[in-house]
């Protein structure tokens, strides 16, 4: 599910709200005790080995997690030079569960995907598998708390929505003031040129 960017946060009751966390969106594909990680242009990321050992041990058969990779500080916030530059140990944030034992589960509506992925994250006691709390229908007073305490942004999602992975039925807000964005650009255009 591809994210549209939408100028002003909104309230909605047939909507969910989450932290935008700063990191890497990416598939955590787990198949037979091994973890894949696949960035949101198909392309598989070569580093993250830590990460992908903590996911292969899974008690699944077979799961695929959307979500962003992250590194995070003491106080659970994401900080993208760590994980940019690879300094840090990435977390798996995950927002939705696409597929568990055998089920595709795309076509239930999203609210009951993120119930199943909440109970097998709880049941996996995994410290490197995060799961993406939500609020409903009052995205205005969230987004203010988000630009408050300087994090990049929301996703809104609809609660009933299900899972097209050429879908653009997710939307973003940005924090405009977002301190971590300074920058940003010269980083990767000076990752480019080494």
């Amino acid at each position: 599910m591809r994210l549209t960017r939408v100028a002003k946060a909104f309230d909605d009751p047939n909507y969910i709200f989450e932290l935008k966390h700063d990191g890497f969106r990416g598939l955590a594909y787990i198949d037979a005790g091994e973890c894949k990680l696949i960035s949101r242009n198909l392309n598989r990321f070569k580093s993250f080995e830590s990460l992908k050992k903590s996911l292969d041990k899974l008690p699944v058969l077979n799961a695929i997690l959307d979500g962003e990779i992250v590194c995070l500080d003491s106080n659970g916030v994401s900080q993208f030079n760590e994980l940019f530059s690879r300094r840090g140990a990435p977390v798996f944030y995950a927002f939705d569960l696409l597929w568990l034992d055998g089920l595709d589960l795309r076509g239930l509506p999203l609210i009951e995907r993120k119930q199943r992925l909440r109970e097998m994250i709880k049941r996996c006691e995994c410290a490197r598998l995060i799961y993406a709390q939500h609020i409903e229908t009052r995205g205005i007073v969230f987004f203010e708390e988000i630009c408050a305490r300087d994090l990049e942004g929301i996703v809104c999602k609809r609660k009933r929505s299900i899972y097209k992975s050429n879908g653009t039925g997710w939307l973003k807000v940005k924090n405009p003031k977002y301190s971590q964005a300074e920058g940003r650009h010269d980083l990767f255009k000076k990752r480019m040129t080494q």
